[in-house]
């Protein structure tokens, strides 16, 4: 079993709806398993649950309820398959993510945190073994006027197993 850190973000409805019309045709590896996220922490495997949860609460406490604004789809080769991603990068925002990322790779996440790969705050949108599929993909959003606003009021820590995903614990920003 896998933690997590992640940050489902609140937005329109009309915008979750889009989001989700584009996973549905090009995210068949996670559509059905999680909901659109930004991930904060990548998978942690050998680390006790409480530990990891106290250590991301206490962490957390630095940080407030906070805005992004997405505007651009980027493709990125993933580093752990044969995949090319689609992802929106948040315009505004972005060093809140950052932030957010570093102070949880400290104490006891400090030997996970992964030094030759980029991290880059994203939502995933897509995903193909074609990578010129996905550069379409990131071409044809990115030639319209995307604006998607939102939030993100809480964080979730969730286990993933066996393809299945589960919130362990919910933190939420003041």
């Amino acid at each position: 079993m896998a933690l997590l850190v992640v940050a489902y973000p609140a937005i329109e409805k009309k915008d979750y709806d889009w989001v989700q019309s584009i996973r549905a045709k090009n995210d068949d590896r996670y559509f059905n398993i999680i909901e659109p996220h930004f991930t904060i922490v990548f998978p942690v495997f050998d680390l006790d649950e409480k530990i990891f949860i106290d250590h991301v609460e206490k962490a957390a406490k630095r940080f407030k309820t906070f805005y992004f604004v997405l505007r651009c789809a980027q493709i990125v080769k993933n580093s752990f398959s044969s995949y090319t991603d689609v992802f929106l990068i948040p315009e505004e925002g972005y060093r809140i993510f950052v932030k957010l990322h570093d102070a949880f790779y400290s104490g006891p996440l400090e030997k996970d945190l992964r030094l030759d790969i980029p991290f880059i705050p994203h939502l995933g949108i897509a995903n193909s073994e074609d990578s010129l599929h996905s550069k379409k993909i990131a071409d044809e959003i990115n030639s319209n006027n995307l604006e998607i606003l939102g939030a993100v009021n809480n964080l979730d820590i969730i286990s993933y197993e066996n393809n299945k995903v589960r919130t362990v614990h919910k933190i939420f920003l003041e």
